[in-house]
């Protein structure tokens, strides 16, 4: 049996491969895009990979076209296990629609939801205008905001969201979940639907995005729902671009709603120089890098290695994800 992984990865977790798979044959995608088993180069049609791991290195500065590539045209791949967290991007629907089984991670949810918990402290304590105090050498006491007391609402309180639910609950903060069936499981003070929100949007200090890019959440964040958040709001999105209606949130931030928007996802990535974004005196604007942990890339290595024991002892596999084909 063979699988296919980034050298770089395979370089992490060689050891461990051996432990728990002995019989694997471990394939390796270089940095150039080319294939290499037994540290001799081979051609793409020499290797049929039945396991395939997207490590997040590989997602991020990697060959991650030419991986994808291979992963589409091979017909042997049978489980392909990402480090991302979302399956948003049209080419893994259509891997789902080669029978292909995908599993994402959760291994950036506590980077993600520490990054939250920072974005937003910087909001509410306006560090920014301490440190120009410092730099002046100016003796100003400044009052601030505290975490404790406010409501948080989490649109997707899954695997990121829960982990940011649990952070603000430990400052002190009401938090709302929202999920499309909520379970009662959730690490929030109350849960609801999404049907719910233009109630509730009134309710919150701080709005965060954490759902899933698709045809339900696409512009969720629009007129509508800008109007409705309160003046002195923060707006937190760290799930997909795709959930804001970006023209409109200038428009809406302009007249007061919500009060700063903490942005780590943007429609077009890279953020176009051009956009008015960067420049907004109450937009934060960060290079889709809540995620860039000292962390994520051990807990990545984890969840595969379990999950590849799971898969050869025939049990169930974590955090595996049901598409419909494209």
């Amino acid at each position: 049996m063979e699988l296919l992984l980034y050298e770089d990865a395979f370089a992490r977790v060689r050891d461990r491969l051996k432990e728990i798979a002995p019989a694997i044959e471990p394939v390796t995608m270089r940095a150039d895009g080319s294939l290499m088993r037994a540290g001799q180069t081979i051609a793409p049609e020499a290797t049929r990979p039945e396991i395939v791991w997207a490590s997040t290195d590989l997602l991020v500065g990697g060959p991650t076209r030419e991986f994808m590539t291979f992963c589409l045209k091979s017909d042997s791949i049978r489980w392909l296990q990402s480090g991302a967290a979302g399956f948003d991007h049209p080419i893994f629907a259509k891997l789902a629609g080669k029978g292909i089984r995908l599993t994402n991670s959760n291994a950036a949810a506590v980077a993600i939801s520490e990054f939250v918990l920072a974005s937003v402290l910087d909001v509410f304590q306006e560090t920014d205008k301490r440190r120009d105090d410092q730099a002046r050498k100016s003796w100003v006491r400044r009052p601030f905001r505290e975490v404790a007391g406010t409501t948080w609402l989490i649109v997707g309180i899954g695997n990121i969201g829960g982990e940011v639910a649990k952070r603000a609950r430990a400052f002190g903060a009401h938090v709302i979940g929202v999920r499309r069936n909520p379970d009662g499981t959730e690490p929030a003070d109350e849960t609801t639907t999404p049907d719910n929100l233009p109630g509730i949007l009134p309710r919150a200090d701080v709005v965060v995005l954490a759902a899933p890019a698709n045809d339900g959440t696409a512009h969720l964040a629009d007129v509508r729902f800008l109007r409705a958040m309160k003046p002195d709001s923060v707006l937190v999105n760290i799930a997909r671009g795709a959930l804001i209606d970006e023209a409109a949130l200038l428009e809406s931030l302009d007249s007061g709603r919500p009060g700063h928007a903490i942005l780590d996802v943007f429609e077009t990535e890279p953020l176009p120089e051009t956009s008015p974004l960067w420049v907004h005196p109450r937009v934060h604007v960060t290079p889709h890098g809540a995620a860039m942990s000292d962390g994520t890339r051990d807990r990545g290595d984890l969840v595969f290695l379990e999950n590849l024991r799971r898969y050869l002892d025939e049990e169930a596999l974590q955090f595996e994800v049901a598409l419909s084909s494209a």
